[in-house]
This record gives structure tokens, sequence and C-alpha cells, in this order.
């Protein structure tokens, strides 16, 4: 059995049930718990270590269903005893405030008073300075499952960083909410940006805990090195389950609709079209001041999530969104149309398109007029390639250890009343 104070690649898959009594038993929830609410998996493994964590507004536990507002991790951790010597904070920052592509400088968190240093801009990559006296670090983001999200970017450079310094790494895992299926263009590494580092398609259908083995796995890091990586599980989770998000994700992505959405509609980040941003339905609807009059306008505003949105102050018409099926895949569709409303006069396609789609082929199929039937039959080999790649996440893991309450309890020296 793998000693679980050890620091090993492998995905923890821990099933717990503790019998306190021979009338009194555990009984198994259906309810998601993410890994930062099983504080038993790993206080014991943090303990009397120094510690710098990964994190934002979304690292929290959720307290919903003790009416209590949610509590966030760095905050929980403190509370139990582990010395949190730092904090790393991604794009949009610790708290989450700053708009996409805003510079998040270093600072220190009001609350607790400890260092935040910022992943964002020319510091994606923790320095050895910057880990100089760190045992362990722990990563707890919520991802949102789409190749362009760019906290999977924060997550390969966290990775990479502590592989050169020796540092173990936790994964707090948390579900994807974009995880019941995989489409898109695959990247091809000559367009390899922070938008997108692997080849992979848009959609991946992981959670963040996986992803982070599949990058171990097949040795994506820099020259091949491997993290000493340790994954705390998801309870009661698949990658069909629903789940809502306690807090949104980023200043643009503020429900379900918006998450489910995005991979389809975050094409237009790298296009002229406005897709909602500077409204509070971003990544619900899609519009321009220059397309043909219609039922549907808005009117793009700056505010909180977005200070300088495309078309600001600007009559926009265009496709409302807010009510539309869950998707199970890519809708190509509304990219399509948008292009085909646009003046010839106008220059759809942006210098980031190319690093969203993750190829040139995209604009090249929608600028020769391709279907999106037969664009989407394009990705197709690519798809199985990668749904193989995907599939080795078991082997990544060791093959799913399963532990007895008995070794487990001494493993993590609990104590119980008799």
């Amino acid at each position: 059995m793998i000693p679980l104070v050890r620091f090993k690649s492998t995905y923890l898959i821990l099933f717990l049930c503790i019998c306190f009594s021979s009338t009194s038993c555990a009984q198994k929830s259906s309810e998601i718990k993410v890994a930062a609410e099983q504080t038993e998996l790993y206080v014991n493994l943090l303990k009397g270590k120094n510690i710098a964590v990964v994190a934002n507004q979304t690292s929290v536990i959720d307290t919903r269903n003790k009416k209590q507002e949610t509590r966030h991790l760095v905050d929980s951790l403190l509370s139990l005893g582990i010395k949190v010597k730092k904090v790393f904070a991604p794009e949009h920052g610790f708290r989450g405030n700053a708009d996409a592509g805003e510079l998040v400088k270093d600072g220190f968190d009001t609350k607790t008073g400890l260092p935040v240093l910022s992943l964002y801009g020319k510091n994606k990559k923790p320095s050895k300075e910057q880990l100089e006296g760190i045992d362990v670090i722990v990563f707890d983001i919520q991802d949102v499952g789409a190749r362009f999200y760019t906290y999977i970017s924060s997550l390969h450079y966290v990775m990479e960083a502590a592989a050169e310094n020796g540092i173990p790494v936790l994964i707090f895992d948390r579900p994807n909410p974009n995880g019941h299926y995989v489409d898109g263009p695959i990247l091809e590494m000559e367009h390899k940006s922070f938008v997108g580092m692997h080849p992979v398609p848009v959609v991946y259908g992981m959670t963040i805990g996986e992803y982070g083995q599949m990058i171990n796995g097949e040795k994506w890091l820099k020259n091949g090195i491997q993290c000493d990586l340790t994954v705390i599980p998801l309870k009661n989770y698949t990658h069909n389950s629903e789940y809502t998000l306690a807090i949104r994700p980023s200043p643009n992505l503020p429900n379900d609709k918006s998450i489910n959405l995005y991979p389809s509609l975050g094409f237009f980040e790298g296009a002229i079209i406005n897709a909602g941003r500077g409204t509070e339905f971003q990544f619900q609807r899609y519009g321009a001041s220059f397309f043909p009059k219609s039922s549907f306008s808005y009117t793009p505003k700056p505010n909180f999530g977005s200070k300088y949105p495309k078309e600001k102050d600007k009559l926009c018409y265009g496709v409302d969104l807010s009510t539309s099926k869950k998707l199970n895949a890519i809708n190509l569709e509304w990219l399509i149309d948008a292009y085909q409303k646009t003046p010839k006069t106008e220059k759809f396609f942006g210098k980031t398109f190319t690093i969203h789609a993750g190829n040139t082929k995209l604009q090249q199929q929608i600028e020769q007029g391709f279907s999106a039937k037969k664009i989407t039959e394009s990705w197709q080999k690519g798809l199985s390639d990668f749904k193989k790649i995907r599939a080795n996440i078991n082997d990544y893991s060791n093959k799913y250890e399963v532990y007895s309450v008995k070794a487990l309890m001494n493993e993590f020296n609990f104590i119980f009343n008799k």
C-alpha cells in the first residue's frame, strides 16, 4: 500500500465508510463534495509543513446547505492550524475582481495579511525565490472545462515550477460543469500560448484534477519532467453530474447558462463581435452595431466584469441565448451566423482568433463557407485520438487504490472515541 504521507503521482480514490457503533453507520450521500470540504483526507498531509496555496474566489467550502456563507479554503486551513505562508493568484486575482487580461498586481490579502503573488502577466510561473521555504503547494481553483479558460495554464506552470524545485503538489479537485462531453478542434502546438498550452480539444471533459494527471502522465511539462502530484478527489461525482457552482468562476461567467455556452461563444473573444461583456448576460448573447436590425438589441456598458467591452455604448443587434437548451456539443452555427452578418468592410477575425481556435484551419473553413456540420466532421479524427489519451487517467492514477477503513485510520492518525 502506498503511504499517504508520501506525495506520489496518484489520484487518491478514498472510499470512507466509518462505523462508529454497531447501530450507527455513515450512510452514503448522493451530494457532491469537493475536495476542500473533505478535510479528513488532507489535513494530516499538511500539518507541520509550510504551505503555498494557489487559489482565487472559487476556492471555497460550500456551506449553503447549513445556511451559512461559503468559507474560503485559506481561512479554513488557517483555522485548522495549517501554516499557510503565501497565496498565488491566477487571472482575475485572489478575490476575482479583475477583468480578463487585466494586470493582477502582487500585494497582501486584507483579511489574513498573507502575501498574494500574481500568476498572471509576466509572472505566470512561480519563481525559485517565491517558492523558497515552501514544503507543499495546494492548488484549488474551479475550472469550467474549456481549453481557453486560463486556469489550466496556471496549473501547468505551477506543476512545472514545483517539479523543478522538488516540491509536492496537492490538487483539490472540483467538478467540471462541462465535463459531460468532449468536442472542438485540437490545439496545434505551433499555436501554443497561455490561452491554450496542450494538444487538447476546446472541451476536454475532465476535472482539473484529472487534467493535472494528464499533464503529468503525458509529460507535457518542460523537458518532460514530472511533478510529485497527489489529487484529493471529489465525492459522489461523475462527468454527467449536474453541479451549480457556489461562486461565479470569473467575473464574466455569472451562472450555469453562461458556463455551458462559454465553449461555443468563447470563439468571439478572438473576433470583433460582442459576446455579452458589458451586460449582465455575459456569454448568453452576441451582437454588433453593424448587424442588420432585429427584434433583439442591447447596449454594452462598462461594468465590474468588463471596463472596456467591445461595442461599448453602441446599440447592438444580435441573438439572445439566455433561454437556449443545454449544450452537449460545441455550436458553430452562431459563429458562422455572426460572420455572415458582418459587412465585408469590417475585419471579423482578430489577432487572437487562432490561439482561441488552436489552429488556422477554423478561420479558413468559415471564410470558405463550410457548414458547421462539415467543420465538426473535420474534428473527429483528432477527438478520437484525444479520447484515447483521456482514457489513460486510470493508468496515471495507478488503477485506483482502495484503502480499508483501518488502514486509513492508521495513515491519517485519526483518534476515535471508543
